[in-house]
């Protein structure tokens, strides 16, 4: 089931999913070390006419957040129990702890008790191997912890001032048939077992008495640490401070946060603008305090592939970290970038992507081809990307005059890599292309590796290194010269996807297939957005690869087998992917010459709009019929896109305005001078 509402500081995150069940949390890094590990921890509601848990059938449930901030504001309503709650879900952004507020309102006549249940299902350090958990007479609180992992869940009702659970369970799951202590909440009456070991979970439980037509206030909170000293620290701030400022001043932060983008979002329909936001506060859901980018944080995807999104591929990071300083987050970026500096290999280049602590991750990229000789696991244009960015990096933050170092240990070796490794004839070697399936010589790579090499060039001009300098732009320019000769196809009228190497016939071979990804050849700037070739491959791109259902959206590419729904490939060459879909939105916006030129492209934004969740999240693809999320959700990625494009939709519309403008001046000059 998709991911929700994912809300968190850097350090912690929590994932939701549709039914607003707690489902993933990562400490102490941003993707790594999931201790919940998609398991569900359950929240229930007793009264003496009966229980429900909140994703009961017969609960209706509205999820979303307080506007501009990463606190949750779900409202579920249990109409034949006469019960309704407003939640409130945060990440205290000063401190690791998790924060549940709960607004609990009784619809019949009568007083009533109403027991509130708060279900913890933790694998600490990703496995159920070893955990213990038990009752802290001290802090009246439940406690989990195994090794260097500690989490407590405490609580108390709105009108005391003191912290502590009414009742609680703790017990095993998962072996003899136990299903788990949630199980022992649905009579209303908790064992009280003061500890267990091995594979177990924990229940809290906080007791308020509704009065008729009335309502109550509850919160229960989760603290993180490495040892008992800091929980123990973390609990006493939370009950000094309060629950409530708690809260209150994280929304008060995220508020702020967001607003410090310096768009004017007052051109945009409302829906763009709140998406735009929102977006902001998404992508920095999946970003790691030490620098890493994190591709999505979907434990779900484990049920497909065995492994997970949970990591940082350069590119990702690279793309989000470029749109992140347009909109002057340079701070954040600048550990994105410290990261792979520290994570570059001494030949030059990056790996295929690495774990938030900064070790290389899995993959399935091999070190030899099918012939046992030696070859490169990369994605070659995750290492010039980086570079790209790099440079849009100072010189948007005007810090260029601080970039030494990133010149010396970063830039120089990366654009000497890229330098080497090409053929002849200009073109980079073969490495694999950004969706990590094919090897050869790609569109998308290619384009990369020039962007990356023009930005080599202007830091080594900045620097005083002229030969440096021009070194990289003729590189740069070899290799455009190359694309255009070996990678435009005449016949069709438009670039190819790649070029495969053909050892019996000793050249390289076209994939002709269409792939959104050649857009990257106007986007990094190779190509002008209005070359012919440039436009003639961007409308054959829309031709072919427009979802031909009521939902609608640009696939990936011809026949696109991942997660794929529909064998009708003419119709549907692939599921509609947020990114796709954007991209085309791009190349409508940098080619747009006056005003109606942009109709298409605002509705592609509000086609990611419109099929993103309720609460605003994008996954990385949709069923291109029901419309629902499909893969990861959220995925990073697809808000950075959306992001970079309504600011490059804001930039056209200022631009246009300005030449009206200025057609309004020279008309009233002629006017003035043609006057008798």
């Amino acid at each position: 089931m998709a991911r929700d509402l994912p809300i968190g500081n850097g350090n912690v995150l929590i994932n939701f999913d549709l039914n607003c069940n707690l489902r993933d949390i990562y400490f102490p890094y941003v993707g790594q070390e999931n201790q919940a590990l998609d398991h569900l921890s359950h929240f229930g509601v007793w009264t003496e006419e009966g229980f429900f848990w909140i994703d009961d059938p017969e609960a209706s449930r509205k999820a979303g957040y307080l506007e501009n901030s990463l606190v949750t504001d779900i409202l579920c309503r249990h109409d034949r129990l006469g019960i309704r709650l407003n939640i409130q879900d945060g990440v205290y952004h000063k401190d690791n702890i998790y924060i549940r507020k709960i607004n609990a309102a009784n619809d019949l006549d009568h007083e009533r008790t109403v027991r509130l249940y708060f279900h913890l299902d933790l694998h600490l350090y990703g496995n159920a191997i070893g955990d213990t958990v038990y009752y802290d007479p001290d802090l009246r609180s439940l406690v989990f912890y195994k090794e260097h992992r500690y989490m407590s869940l405490s609580g108390c009702r709105g009108e005391s001032r003191t912290a502590g659970i009414s009742s609680y369970a703790i017990g095993q799951k998962e072996l003899h048939g136990l299903q788990g202590t949630w199980r022992d909440a649905e009579d209303g009456h908790l064992g009280r077992n003061p500890i267990a070991q091995g594979s177990v979970d924990g229940t809290a439980e906080l007791e308020l008495r509704i009065p008729g037509k009335g309502s109550a206030e509850a919160w229960f909170w989760v603290c993180f640490g490495t040892n008992i000293r800091e929980i123990r620290k973390l609990e006493n701030e939370i009950r000094e401070t309060g629950p409530q400022k708690c809260l209150q001043r994280t929304r008060e932060y995220w508020v702020n946060w967001v607003h410090k983008d310096p768009h004017d979002l007052g051109s945009l329909d409302g829906e763009i603008a709140g998406m735009y936001r929102r977006s902001l506060l998404t992508v920095r859901t999946n970003m790691d305090n030490r620098g890493a980018i994190i591709a999505a944080n979907d434990s779900d995807i484990l049920k497909f592939a065995r492994d997970t999104y949970s990591y940082m591929w350069p590119r990702d990071g690279a793309l989000i970290a470029h749109a992140l300083d347009r909109s002057g987050y340079f701070p954040l970026t600048r550990k994105f970038f410290d990261f792979c500096k520290r994570a570059i290999s001494p030949e030059g280049y990056l790996m295929h992507k690495y774990n938030p602590d900064g070790t290389v991750g899995s993959s399935w990229h091999p070190w030899v081809n099918p012939k046992g000789d030696k070859q490169l696991p990369i994605q070659e244009d995750e290492t010039a990307l980086v570079l790209f960015a790099l440079w849009h990096h100072h010189r948007l933050a005007d810090t260029l005059s601080g970039s030494r170092d990133d010149y010396e240990r970063f830039v120089i070796p990366a654009a000497d890599f890229i330098t080497s490794y090409r053929d002849a004839s200009g073109l980079p070697l073969p490495s694999y292309d950004l969706w990590e399936e094919r090897y050869g010589v790609f569109a998308f790579t290619v384009s990369s590796v020039y962007a990356g090499l023009v930005a080599a060039s202007n830091f080594a001009r900045f620097h005083g290194e002229p030969t440096r300098s021009i070194h990289y732009r003729e590189t740069a320019e070899k290799l455009k010269q190359a694309v255009e000769k070996q990678m435009f196809h005449q016949e069709n009228g438009r670039f190819v996807r790649a070029l495969y190497w053909n050892d019996d016939k000793q050249q390289y071979e076209a994939d002709l297939t269409l792939d959104a990804s050649l857009y990257a050849l106007f986007d990094f700037g190779m190509f002008s957005p209005d070359d012919p070739r440039i436009a003639g491959t961007m409308k054959q791109l829309r031709e072919r690869l427009w979802v031909q259902t009521e939902i609608g959206g640009m696939a990936r590419y011809e026949n696109d087998y991942y997660h794929q729904v529909s064998q009708d490939v003419a119709k549907v060459a692939g599921n509609p992917w947020f990114i796709c879909t954007l991209w085309h939105a791009e190349w409508l916006i940098a080619v747009a010459q006056k005003r109606e030129d942009l109709k298409e492209a605002e509705q592609c934004l509000h086609w990611a709009v419109r099929h993103a969740l309720p609460s605003g999240i994008m996954a990385e693809q949709v069923d291109p019929y029901r419309g629902a999320p499909l893969s990861v959700s959220p995925l990073t990625w697809s808000h950075s896109t959306f992001i970079k494009v309504v600011q490059e939709y804001i930039a056209k519309l200022k631009a246009l305005e300005g030449k009206k403008q200025k057609r309004r001046e020279k008309t009233s000059d002629a006017a003035i001078l043609l006057a008798p």
